[in-house]
């Protein structure tokens, strides 16, 4: 098994966006939701943001910058994840949920 499970991802510097095919069973209000938060953080701070699932099924919150990349917030992109925990809880839950459910088998 695979060791991270990219869900989706956005990148500041390519103006791109990037859902898992895998995940298409997702309702589109949901794959929508994720595409919001996605770019609204690659807007906000720069960088590039992924969300992934480890090999527990915990969606992790990924951030990666160029090196020479003067205009990402650090600082601002821990606070916009820790925004994002605190408003989306039910949401980023829920994916945990079915992520655990439908990919690594687990029972309710």
């Amino acid at each position: 098994m695979e060791e991270q499970v990219v869900l989706c991802g956005a990148s500041s510097y390519e103006q791109k966006y990037y859902f898992n095919q895998k995940f298409s069973a997702l309702p589109q209000s949901i794959r929508q939701e994720l595409q919001i938060m996605c770019v609204l953080f690659t807007e906000d701070v720069g960088g590039v943001l992924t969300m992934e699932f480890d090999r527990e099924g915990n969606l992790e919150f990924k951030v990666a910058a160029d090196d020479g990349d003067y205009l990402f917030d650090e600082i601002g992109s821990a606070l916009k994840i820790r925004q994002f925990q605190l408003e989306k809880r039910e949401l980023l839950e829920s994916l945990e949920l079915y992520y655990r459910v439908f990919f690594l088998g687990e029972k309710l």
